[in-house]
């Protein structure tokens, strides 16, 4: 029997709690109840159970989760115990802070590889010497990497993703102000910046609303 879907709300949990799970692994915590994880994370404790329980029962009771298996398990629910070449599309202020982000190599994500076109092409940053986005299809053929990176203006975003689709990408993490169209057996991460921004100023000007304020 199949387990029934887990909600887009419970998936966006997971990397919160494996972050503090790393947390208190690093203070030399060996095990952690749902109570605790709760007065660290803000989320409560049936909360917190309940998410987990989709994945399978991971605590006892009366001792609770022990932290390094629990991080283990996560870490195999979200797939970051595997190794995942990327690739960059865009070498603007985007593409270059994720390109020195140091964080991402260490959780199993490799950036192979930067594409832009004209002038930078050939040129180096960081340790990335830029290719010719131009020939993008070619090097899919070649190198197949698994996700790609898209930090382009609007106007192209969509035009090179249906090239990244074309030549077998898995997965695209979208930096574009745009919403990419792609088959669903590609996964489709949209990050936008100015919307997390337009959360923050709204809950700053609806204090009430803000989750966790108490009414």
């Amino acid at each position: 029997m199949a387990r029934a879907r887990v909600s887009l709300a419970v998936v966006k949990r997971l990397p919160k709690y494996y972050r503090y799970l790393g947390m208190i692994e690093q203070k030399g915590i060996i095990r952690v109840s749902s109570q605790e994880l709760s007065s660290i994370t803000g989320l409560t404790a049936s909360q917190i159970r309940q998410d987990l329980n989709h994945f399978g029962g991971f605590g006892q009771q009366g001792y609770g989760y022990n932290v390094e298996e629990l991080k283990s398990e996560i870490e195999k629910i979200m797939g970051i115990n595997k190794s995942y070449r990327a690739i960059i599309l865009g070498c603007g202020n985007i593409g270059k802070a994720i390109m020195n982000y140091k964080g991402f190599k260490s959780s199993g994500f490799n950036i192979v590889d930067v594409f832009d076109h004209g002038k930078k092409v050939g040129s180096k940053i960081s340790d990335y010497e830029i290719r010719d986005i131009d020939k993008l299809e070619e090097y899919l053929k070649e190198e197949k990497p698994e996700i790609a990176v898209i930090a382009l203006p609007t106007e192209i975003a969509q035009e090179i993703c249906d090239k990244l689709v074309e030549g077998g990408i898995k997965g695209v993490w979208n930096f574009a102000s745009l919403d990419l169209k792609l088959p669903k057996n590609v996964v489709l991460e949209n990050v936008h910046l100015d919307e997390s921004l337009y959360t923050l100023t709204y809950y700053m000007n609806n204090l009430a609303d803000y989750p966790g304020t108490k009414n």
